[in-house]
């Protein structure tokens, strides 16, 4: 009896925290829908919802009279949808009006938000409780953070219909004619939707599967009947709409076609080459789409028939490529810590813009201009996502944890769910982790400007403080290694090469060498630096060389036009006022602590204390920050590693002996790993 109720209160108390999780995340849900039609809503007229606009408005191509395709030659912007589309679209033109405003923003929330519900209910059985209350917000808000979406919003466009249409004869029709009505509609608004009847025919559902061609080749012959030269110019003398439209070559279209454009590939050979490629793609990502529909994970294959139609299409727009993001329904990955690299993955490319993902290197350019459809081709063609019948579908290999030593505060860790791992995590997912955070870091950081006048009196207050304390020895370091060459140039060299470079080789070695270390080195990072945003922006502050009067000389890069700096390419993108606290010497005493923690021989401790010795030096002699900017830096770090300590409790672990080297397992069953 005792049991049964303690069964009953611990289920009481998981469905409380899962109905509160619940409320959370349709929250979140609802603020990202509110802030992105207030987005389109707050621009003037004349500049939202422009490729709406320029079909429906008042002087848009379906009021002008004429072609659909010649008018919008001489508007400006051509009209790029299917003959029946524009057949369907042109009795909307008389309420332009309306239908610019409110009532269409709201109209494709109400698209979206039924695109996440219908999403959420066609994840691939088994789900658990939890799982289906927390689909549909997660999938809403995802929907609604993704570039497809946002960009359709922004524009007016209406790609989310095809989607949803597919969606719903996928997983909401009652019978094989009404999906295939549902499929066939989509595919007569955007003709690549009709790769999904060879999908359905393989399948088993021929029945959906001739209904959607049937249903197309009836609609399109409504329009050719209604709009015959349209129809004409659409399918025959553009090739079904491929010469419409944008040049095929920007990075915006990203088809096949699109990127061998931008590789140099033209004429014939660009055509041949497209056209194999194409047919590549299309017979081996139906072929893994029809297989994984038989496997019982209906939502993967239509995402990944969605993603064929993107790469095989002559011309696919951010707007269009909502079909990427469907993928996260697959399950990649035998290791559980393994299972978040492939969502991650798609959430981070179809979320965020290319220069935030790769860094801006030449040999990296192909692949950031290429992002979405790499993830398009990868999806389709190449990721090896696990079968229902596989043993890890359901039950991956489980992350071993360790639990920390017992803390000499009982409420810590104040996280206790923050549970240490002793694995590496997955390196790509680590790598692609770094990078977008230090690309949010780099972005914060330049947004946090202030004035010119609050930065420079800040520097005033604390060239004041330290004159007080008696450490206001900028000006005599800086002016006495101007007059030593060697020393300068030493010291510029530092200041200019080590400041990122050691922090990622104290992590490599950390996450090669001591896997359970590097998350706690790893976050006590990120924390430091979090509160250093937080003091750019709330205490800018001109570093000395910006000080004008006082005779300071900029030794990395030369005398300065104070009103009008010049720093080279970093001048437009880089925030001069963010020196309080020094971020280069607080990352350099985090790198010292680390070493001195962890290193085994006495040499390496000492070594490593040379760092940061280094970069204050260097930051004050350079004139790059006052003394206080490096007390700053020492009190976010520290800050950062006690927020580790009272979050997730103490570096030191309680390892089993079979998860650690057998070389230095205890005898012990359990030991405690407290140096290397």
């Amino acid at each position: 009896m005792a049991n049964a109720e303690g069964s009953v209160r611990g289920s009481t108390a998981t469905d409380a925290r899962t109905g509160a999780a619940r409320a959370a995340l349709w929250l979140v849900a609802t603020v990202l829908a509110v802030r992105q039609a207030a987005a389109v809503l707050r621009q003037p007229p004349g500049e939202r919802l422009t490729d709406l606009e320029t079909l429906i408005g008042p002087s848009g191509v379906l009021q002008v009279t004429g072609g659909l395709y010649d008018a919008g030659r001489f508007a400006g912007t051509p009209f790029t949808g299917t003959p029946f589309a524009g057949l369907v679209l042109r009795p909307f033109a008389g309420s332009a009006e309306q239908s610019l405003g409110v009532v269409w923003t709201f109209g494709t929330l109400l698209l979206v938000v039924a695109l996440g519900l219908v999403v959420s209910r066609a994840l691939p059985a088994p789900v658990s409780r939890r799982s289906s209350l927390l689909a549909a917000p997660v999938a809403v808000s995802l929907l609604m953070l993704s570039l497809p979406v946002r960009n359709s919003f922004h524009l007016g466009q209406t790609s989310i219909i095809p989607v949803l249409l597919v969606l719903l004869g996928c997983f909401a029709a009652r019978g094989e004619r009404s999906s295939g009505l549902l499929i066939g509609l989509g595919a007569a608004l955007q003709p690549t939707v009709l790769l999904f009847a060879p999908l359905l025919w393989f399948a088993g559902r021929r029945q959906a599967a001739a209904c959607a061609t049937g249903t197309f080749a009836a609609l399109s012959a409504l329009a050719w009947a209604a709009l015959p030269g349209d129809s004409w110019t659409y399918w025959v003398h553009h090739v079904a709409g491929a010469g419409l439209g944008p040049r095929p070559d920007g990075p915006a279209n990203q088809s096949l076609h699109g990127a061998l454009l931008r590789f140099g590939v033209e004429g014939p050979l660009e055509i041949a080459l497209c056209l194999a490629l194409a047919a590549a793609v299309t017979f081996l990502g139906l072929r893994r789409a029809v297989h994984y529909a038989r496997d019982g994970q209906l939502l993967l294959a239509v995402a990944l028939t969605g993603c064929v139609a993107v790469a095989v299409s002559p011309t696919a727009w951010q707007h269009q490529l909502l079909w990427v993001l469907l993928a996260v329904a697959g399950r990649v990955g035998k290791r559980a810590g393994d299972r978040l690299l492939w969502p991650v993955l798609v959430v981070l490319v179809m979320t965020l813009p290319g220069t935030m993902l790769l860094p801006n290197m030449t040999v990296l350019q192909p692949i950031r201009d290429n992002a979405l459809l790499i993830a398009a081709l990868a999806a389709s063609c190449a990721v090896p996502f696990l079968s229902r019948a596989s043993p890890y579908f359901r039950r991956p290999v489980p992350t071993r944890y360790a639990r920390p030593l017992p803390a000499r505060w009982s409420r810590v860790p104040l996280l206790p769910f923050w549970r240490r791992v002793l694995s590496r995590p997955n390196l790509l997912l680590e790598l692609l982790v770094i990078r977008v955070g230090y690309s949010v870091y780099s972005r914060i950081r330049a947004a946090a400007t202030g004035s010119v006048d609050a930065a420079e009196s800040h520097a005033r207050q604390i060239h004041s403080a330290e004159g007080a304390l008696g450490i206001d020895i900028e000006h005599r370091v800086n002016q006495a290694v101007v007059r030593t060459d060697w020393l300068e140039a030493f010291l510029d060299f530092y200041y200019t090469s080590f400041h990122f470079l050691i922090p990622l080789c104290v992590l490599a070695i950390l996450y090669v060498r001591r896997p359970w270390d590097y998350r706690w080195a790893r976050s006590s990072l990120a924390l430091a630096t979090l509160l250093a945003l937080l003091g750019f922006w709330l205490y800018p502050l001109a570093p000395p060389r910006l000080m004008p009067g006082m005779g300071f000389v900029d030794t990395v890069h030369g005398p300065q036009d104070l009103a009008h700096p010049d720093y080279g390419a970093m001048t437009a993108v880089t925030n001069q006022y963010a020196a309080m606290p020094s971020l280069h010497f607080g990352w350099s005493l985090w790198c010292g602590i680390i070493v001195l923690v962890l290193a085994p021989r006495l040499w390496m401790k000492l070594v490593a204390l040379l760092h940061p010795l280094f970069t204050v030096c260097a930051i004050v002699a350079t004139a790059n920050h006052w003394v206080l900017d490096a007390v700053g830096g020492a009190a976010v770090v520290g800050a950062g590693f006690g927020l580790t300590y009272a979050l997730a409790g103490r570096r030191e672990l309680r390892i089993p002996a079979h998860a650690v080297p057998s070389a230095r397992a205890a005898e012990s069953k359990e030991v405690a790993v407290t140096r290397a």
